[in-house]
């Protein structure tokens, strides 16, 4: 994914980012220190394994240019993570809603069949990117399908809220840890 200065860079969004990361924390941050002393090693090389893996799984980044839509992860991590997708502009034929079991609503931005007979595709709208009233808009100017009425996947408020508890969890884990007996 290169940068060219027409290009649009939009990255996961703070708020989902670090919501995501303080939870993490939050859960598995005091493990190392309750397990017995064998394992405290074992146990604080795979939590730090996993937060270096949940920081590139909320790497993801969304590029918009000239050419067409880029979804991937940045070159230190692409090679572990899925390798993302990308579509020219004039291959984008649809926006389709689809509800999920919670109640939101996703899209999946379809394509045209390719030049060799091979079906179009659908990938999923990427709803969880910064500045995504931008996103929107360039994406509709750049394919002249409407967004009208689409919105992040969740209400902020429910990050905010999630934000808020892992903040209190890392508090009271701290705590908890700094007044145990040895």
């Amino acid at each position: 994914m290169s940068a060219e200065p027409s290009c649009h860079r939009y990255p996961m969004a703070p708020l989902i980012r670090c919501t995501l990361l303080g939870l993490y924390l939050a859960l598995v941050l005091p493990l190392p220190f309750l397990a017995p002393e064998p394992m405290h090693l074992p146990l604080g090389l795979a939590c730090s394994s996993g937060l270096l893996l949940v920081v590139a799984i909320t790497s993801e980044r969304v590029e918009l240019d000239g050419q067409g839509l880029r979804v991937g992860h940045p070159p230190w991590c692409s090679w572990l993570l899925r390798r993302g997708w990308q579509l020219p502009w004039n291959r984008i034929t649809d926006l389709t809603p689809v509800t999920t079991s919670q109640g939101g609503r996703v899209y999946y931005v379809r394509s045209a069949p390719t030049e060799d007979g091979r079906s179009g595709a659908a990938w999923l709208l990427p709803q969880r990117v910064v500045r995504f009233d931008d996103f929107l808009a360039r994406f509709s100017s750049a394919t002249g399908l409407t967004t009208e009425g689409i919105g992040r996947i969740s209400p902020p408020w429910t990050y905010q809220l999630l934000a808020l508890l892992s903040a209190v969890l890392l508090v009271g884990e701290g705590l908890a840890l700094l007044l145990r007996p040895t």
